[in-house]
């Protein structure tokens, strides 16, 4: 259960009630007219009535200290007696990161941490800071807006990112939770025999969003985050984005079968109209995608460009 006590933040409550909803979870709150700590007291004692065993309080926050507010977080966490006292603090802020961690463990005493907007790398040093300060462990950090972005913190692959090295456990930990086995097989078979459509095209696509951004992803690739500019990318997020709009505007057979745009100019142009884009562009998707699967095909049997003709073996 959630328990909404910031009553001063504009809408706070309204948007951890939505939260709740995105995730399935009760959120108790009495308005923005309670005191806090009633409103703590009163949530815990309803998630034990009712069963609940896991309870997060969300408290007020601030980017500057507030002795208020530390006043009333003590009283919380009196009467309420927690587990644990998360410090939530935004990476970006540099050295007033440190400061807030300093005055909350010693005014509050916190049981650890969580970083937010730690999507940029260069933002690790907030991080040693949090840790260094407080003695606590950092347990969650935040590398995107989306729920699925709080992940769990693991120090040595910050470091990995921060030095260029990538982070390819959390990638496979991220594709071992949205990629199906039986699918993935299935897929393999169509790609080695040419029979990739635009259908598994756009499934692949949903798939690396529900993944992250395609920077997120690029950066947990070893030497990738420095070998592709922002710009590259924000580039790249473009095309997938133009690309599915475009086959969302063919028709099942036209998804199935790339040939038949391949041959039929009317058909590019009605799907042209229909995702908002020029012709050229339909014309350039069905070219490229062309390429992609015949390359596909000669890579998985074993051939590369440029081997055949030339007396190599495949590789």
């Amino acid at each position: 259960m959630l328990v909404a006590t910031d009553v001063y933040r504009p809408a706070a409550i309204d948007q951890l009630i939505t939260l709740g909803k995105q995730i399935d979870v009760p959120v108790f709150e009495l308005g923005s007219d309670v005191n806090p700590v009633e409103i703590a007291r009163q949530g815990v004692e309803k998630a034990k009535a009712e069963g609940v065993n896991t309870v997060i309080i969300d408290t007020a926050g601030r980017l500057q200290i507030d002795q208020d507010m530390m006043a009333e977080l003590a009283q919380i966490k009196q009467i309420v007696q927690p587990d644990e006292v998360l410090l939530v603090v935004d990476s970006m802020t540099g050295q007033e990161a440190a400061n807030l961690t300093r005055t909350f463990h010693e005014q509050i005493g916190i049981t650890g941490a969580i970083l937010t907007k730690l999507d940029g790398d260069t933002r690790g040093g907030a991080a040693l800071s949090v840790r260094r300060i407080s003695g606590q462990p950092i347990k969650f950090v935040g590398v995107g807006e989306k729920v699925e972005a709080l992940q769990p913190f693991y120090p040595d692959r910050m470091a990995s990112r921060i030095l260029g090295m990538g982070d390819v456990l959390t990638l496979v930990e991220k594709a071992q939770e949205e990629v199906d086995l039986a699918e993935a097989e299935k897929m393999q078979e169509k790609i080695l025999s040419a029979q990739f459509d635009f259908t598994d095209f756009l499934k692949q696509t949903r798939l690396l969003k529900t993944m992250g951004s395609l920077g997120g992803i690029m950066k947990m690739l070893p030497g990738m985050g420095k070998m592709v500019s922002a710009e590259q990318l924000e580039q790249g997020e473009a095309k997938l984005k133009r690309a599915e709009s475009m086959i969302n505007s063919m028709t099942s057979e036209e998804r199935k079968n790339p040939d038949l745009l391949a041959k039929s100019p009317s058909r590019r142009r009605r799907i042209a109209r229909g995702a908002g884009y020029g012709e050229p562009e339909v014309s350039q998707l069905v070219s490229e995608f062309q390429k992609m699967r015949s390359l596909m095909q000669r890579d998985g049997s074993g051939r590369v460009s440029g081997d055949a003709g030339n007396g190599r073996e495949p590789l």
